[in-house]
């Protein structure tokens, strides 16, 4: 007999949510033994599921960090924040913008932004694929610059270096891990450079 549509859908339902588990047994392995020393085997046992489960889901280890970024993404309403910054038609909040692209990516998963750093000296496909995630961040942040190009007081490769400076995870780190600023602080922060540095803003404060 022919599946259903409701069956085939509730079936649909079960294999997102087992996906689902899996991704957050090994978020958690991640974070607390790193990527190189998480094996498939403690995933499985971690989610609660067969062994042979984690691979009919994902495949390889790669595939669970590819889903944990795009994950991480949408916890952070990343794609909403960059058309909202190509929409913007003031630059000074459109580096705002900016600002927030970066803190709430921070916010949600920073975890997830370490553990791929550290999984960059995993096999090729591991360093491929996370190289492609990086340059997919890294044009998104470029086209935010771009879209305010005629107010510029610098070279447009000058300011997208900046930006791109402006979010590295080691600033992040010293400035709310170490030194105790809030999220908001950070924020605010670099939205300050972003100002100053791209647009020659001097002391303002920032618009929300």
């Amino acid at each position: 007999m022919a599946a259903t549509s409701s069956s085939l859908s509730y079936r649909q339902e079960q294999a997102a949510a087992t996906r689902e588990r899996i991704a957050a047994a090994a978020r958690r392995l991640f974070a607390a033994q790193g990527y190189r020393m998480t094996t498939m085997t403690a995933i499985a046992d971690e989610a609660g599921v067969a062994h042979r489960t984690v691979y009919t889901a994902f495949g390889a280890k790669r595939e669970i960090l590819s889903v944990l970024c795009e994950q991480m993404l949408a916890d952070a309403h990343a794609g909403e924040i960059v058309q909202a910054a190509l929409a913007e038609s003031d630059p000074r909040r459109t580096v705002g913008l900016a600002a927030q692209f970066l803190a709430s990516l921070f916010e949600a998963a920073y975890d997830v932004i370490v553990l791929f750093e550290a999984a960059s000296a995993e096999d090729h496909p591991t360093r491929d694929m996370l190289r492609a995630k990086l340059e997919a961040r890294n044009a998104a942040q470029d086209q935010i610059v771009a879209s305010i190009g005629e107010a510029l007081v610098l070279p447009l490769p000058a300011a997208q270096a900046i930006y791109r400076a402006l979010a590295a995870t080691g600033i992040y780190t010293e400035l709310v891990l170490s030194s105790g600023w809030t999220n908001r602080e950070y924020q605010d922060w670099v939205e300050e450079q972003l100002a100053r540095q791209l647009l020659g803003a001097g002391d303002r404060s920032a618009v929300h």
